[in-house]
């Protein structure tokens, strides 16, 4: 295995390798349910019970490859027959139990749920546990835990839970589509919808820009994927693919420093509107927090309504590290600017399903964003951006930035209901839905600390030093001076 963290993520990358291959051929219809069987040709099971149920599993994958439930707004499902190697998870006692004379869990226990052997060892009877845990807060061994599954554990918010057949179940109403549950289950029993084949769809039809040109977005976290090429080759191959041009949602992400900075200055207390899974979640959990976030898109909706309002012919497709993307390009306030979204674990099928050898192409360069612009992808990197809007628009003298960093959803949590309070100390919450920015999101092939140093490296390869530089290239400048 190459190029990805988990065998989870290629055995998800080997799907929509087959599942592009065949849209390229434009014989994609023909071969749905022979998908299954290319991958696993052999009768030998590698990870499942029987080959019969691993080829099951993957046709499920194929139909999210393939843009999965359009029934279900959820960008993420949950595939049923994939997920049912959890154990039930609440609290269970542990083989560190003593069976020791006191049986305070007992005593504590409001529904009887506790029992002992005859070796006095303790036993929660499930169908009357109810999940409070003051067994365990009492016992002194620490034997009792609460044992959550991956998913549940992974989503901060408390959007999983099991369903009646033991499965799990997502609550879209609460759900923030961050991809947390996507990248922790170890069994890949939940995804994200794929828009691989509109992709291949709208570069087919475009016929080379003669119909309609195909612009590439490339999230500034891309510098910190395929440690297999140079940055320069990896847009080559993009334009390869058929892609008219590349340019770096970087550029947008200046675009909203600029001007998010003296929005700031004028309402004097702001929370980010970058991540989608952020702003999702002071919707559906801080809904009296709505007001204070940003007026500004985020910088893939920013740069892609640029590039419509200066080229009517083209079709824009963002590609990036994020889930949550993908549910925000359907909201019918970006759609008109953004045709598709995929990730780069997507990026790298459509590559592999071109047969191409990346690490010989020439190298091709990408507009150029400041480094302000390019840190945007890593936590901090738009407090820092928005402190430099601050100062090259002369707003710092009379204007104390003091921004809030939120790293993760967690601390997102923390800050907004600090804000709710009127406790925080700050006027600028920086919400980063997954812990250590976009550097770490889903739809990543890597994660780690780092990402974070590449993507800083990279920004200072920036030729434009200041936001303001990067800005006037786009007469972003000069327009809001008019």
């Amino acid at each position: 295995m190459r190029k990805f963290d988990t065998k989870v993520q290629h055995l998800k990358y080997k799907v929509l390798l087959h599942v592009a291959r065949h849209a390229w051929e434009g014989n994609l219809m023909e071969h749905l349910l022979d998908i299954p069987k290319e991958i696993i040709p052999g009768k030998t099971p590698s990870m499942r019970c029987c080959v019969y149920k691993e080829r099951g599993i993957l046709s499920e994958r194929v139909k999210l490859a393939c843009g999965g439930d359009k029934h279900n707004p959820n960008i993420i499902e949950v595939l049923d027959i994939a997920c049912d190697d959890c154990p039930a998870g609440g609290y269970t006692v542990t083989d560190t139990c003593r069976g020791c004379l006191a049986h305070r869990c007992e005593d504590v226990c409001p529904k009887n749920a506790i029992t002992f052997d005859e070796h006095q060892k303790a036993h929660i009877d499930k169908s009357k546990c109810v999940n409070c845990g003051k067994c365990a807060s009492v016992c002194p061994y620490a034997a009792i835990i609460d044992r959550k599954r991956p998913c549940e554990n992974a989503c901060k918010i408390k959007a999983i839970s099991p369903d009646e057949d033991g499965s799990a179940k997502i609550d879209n109403e609460r759900c923030i589509q961050c991809g947390a549950c996507v990248y922790q289950c170890p069994f890949g029993a939940i995804a994200d919808k794929s828009f691989i084949i509109n992709v291949i769809d709208l570069l087919k039809r475009s016929e080379n820009g003669k119909n309609y040109k195909v612009y590439a977005v490339v999230a500034p976290s891309i510098s910190s994927q395929f440690r297999y090429a140079k940055l320069g080759q990896v847009i080559t191959a993009i334009k390869k693919l058929g892609f008219y041009h590349v340019i770096e949602a970087a550029l947008g992400a200046d675009m909203v420093a600029y001007s998010e900075c003296k929005e700031l200055f004028e309402r004097k207390f702001l929370t980010s509107s970058c991540c989608p899974a952020f702003v999702r979640y002071i919707e559906t959990q801080f809904p009296e927090l709505e007001g204070a976030i940003s007026h500004n898109p985020s910088p893939m909706a920013a740069i892609s309504e640029y590039i419509k309002s200066t080229d009517k012919t083209a079709k824009v497709v963002f590609i990036g590290p994020c889930t949550a993307k993908k549910a925000e390009f359907l909201k019918p306030s970006v759609r008109p600017y953004v045709d598709s979204v995929i990730t780069f674990e997507e990026l790298q099928a459509l590559f592999d399903s071109r047969d191409f050898d990346i690490a010989s192409f020439s190298e091709d360069v990408l507009d150029n964003a400041s480094y302000f612009g390019r840190i945007f992808a890593r936590s901090g990197g738009l407090s820092d951006a928005v402190a430099q809007g601050l100062k090259e628009r002369n707003l710092d003298k009379d204007f104390e930035l003091k921004a809030v960093r939120c790293d993760g959803i967690e601390q997102c949590r923390a800050a907004l209901m600090k804000a709710k309070l009127s406790r925080l100390d700050g006027n600028f919450i920086e919400g980063m839905a997954c812990v250590g920015g976009c550097i770490n999101g889903a739809g990543c092939l890597t994660h780690g600390e780092k990402n974070r140093a590449e993507v800083d490296a990279y920004g200072r390869e920036a030729l434009e030093k200041t936001i303001s530089d990067a800005v006037s290239i786009l007469n972003i400048v000069k327009m809001e001076e008019a």
